[in-house]
């Protein structure tokens, strides 16, 4: 199988699997108007995906960087769909935050290993990184629609329907790791890294990760309450909030690549910081209808080093791929996500906006601990004990980034 059309299709599964990502905000307004939810409840909800999503897929990348484990791929796929499928079926607060776990799980466990597969069948290029990363901008971006399509209809008692995104996904997974297979059984398109671990530059990269998670998970949390709020137009005027912040994020995923062939990945992943200070704050203070333009900008900024990121980890941690991509897909984000609860008393106590507007201070920390990181590629080669230690078979062994 050819590099892109492996590629192709890890980017449209990786659409299947953050789909439900999506999802858990997308439920937010049917949450709150079918069972009566305030603001701290449902943000309740999504600290429940998030959370156990971000401590989990660390641990899954230990595990991947200690084992092969490819059939991760299809069962967290599976188990990410059937999260959110049960999450409307019960009234029970309980188990309703009980399946948006699983949900998590499910998601915790896809990314390390998945983004292990695109590092191998992109050859490192952090190009196709970001082609791999678009997919999970496009499910997330269609995660609303898809929600309003089916719940909207039939209310939270439909949800089952939202499983058939993780059937797909499923399937496409399989010929990539077929392929995958092949390769290492003939010997071809492995490598050893060949670099020492920057420990210090993967902290500060780390700690920016977070800064830049508390704004975005932030803002999907609320922003479609948020719409309603300043726009007006019921429900319809959340939804397309919410899916404009996650359609910006796919633009951005796919200039990420391109800006980071132009200037590097540091310098573009900080310069988008800093248009992203302006986007927040647009969202957060301008009234009427550019609140959806600032809301792309914002996603599409946020969006630029989100690939960058992951490609920066692993040559930051050549010798444990699996836990970089664990803890940048995983642990960092859903720490940001942690912000959510506080998000939602502090509105319940004031407003709104009140509560939002000190998520733009958050860009601002990234873009001060991004001037602090070097570039990888520009770093001087040389011998490595820990980067000539010898992974246990391919779908460990990782490409040098180039």
């Amino acid at each position: 199988m050819r590099r892109n059309a492996s590629i192709t299709l890890l980017s449209v599964g990786h659409a299947c699997v953050d789909v439900y990502q999506g999802a858990v905000a997308s439920l937010v307004p049917f949450f709150v108007a079918e069972r009566a939810y305030g603001y701290a409840a449902v943000s309740g909800i999504v600290l429940a995906a998030s959370l156990l999503s971000s401590v989990a897929q660390p641990v899954f990348g230990l595990l991947t960087d200690r084992w092969a484990m490819p059939w991760l791929l299809p069962v967290s796929t599976l188990l990410g769909g059937l999260g959110i499928a049960l999450s409307g079926l019960s009234g029970s607060y309980g188990l309703t935050l009980l399946f948006v776990a699983v949900s998590g799980v499910g998601v915790a466990a896809y990314h390390p290993e998945s983004a292990r597969a695109a590092r191998l069948a992109g050859r490192g290029s952090h190009t196709a990184m970001s082609w791999f990363s678009l997919g999970g901008n496009l499910g997330f971006a269609l995660a609303p629609l898809l929600v309003a399509a089916v719940v909207g209809t039939g209310g939270l008692r439909l949800t089952p329907l939202l499983v058939l995104p993780a059937l797909a996904g499923t399937v496409l997974c399989l010929p990539v790791l077929r392929a995958l297979e092949q390769r290492r059984a003939d010997g071809t398109g492995t490598a050893v890294a060949a670099a020492d671990d920057d420990r210090a530059s993967f902290v500060k990269l780390s700690l920016a990760v977070v800064f830049r998670s508390v704004v975005f998970v932030g803002l999907s949390t609320f922003i479609s309450l948020y719409a309603k709020e300043r726009v007006g137009g019921g429900t319809a005027a959340g939804t397309a909030a919410l899916f404009v912040l996650y359609l910006g994020g796919a633009v951005g995923s796919v200039l990420g690549g391109a800006l980071a062939n132009r200037w590097g990945r540091v310098t573009a992943a900080r310069r988008s910081y800093l248009v992203s200070v302006a986007a927040v704050a647009g969202v957060v203070f301008v009234p009427g209808p550019a609140l959806y333009l600032f809301a792309a900008l914002t996603s599409a900024a946020l969006y630029v080093p989100f690939s960058l990121q992951v490609t920066l980890g692993q040559d930051y941690l050549p010798s444990r791929v699996g836990t970089a991509g664990g803890i940048t897909l995983g642990l960092a984000v859903g720490i940001g996500g942690l912000v959510s609860p506080l998000i939602g008393h502090v509105a319940d106590a004031t407003s709104l906006r009140t509560a939002l507007a000190p998520l733009v201070l958050m860009p601002v920390l990234s873009w001060l601990l991004f001037r602090t990181l070097p570039e990888p590629g520009s770093l001087p080669a040389g011998p490595s004990t820990v980067g000539r230690r010898r992974l246990a078979h391919g779908l460990r062994r990782s490409d040098p980034m180039r």
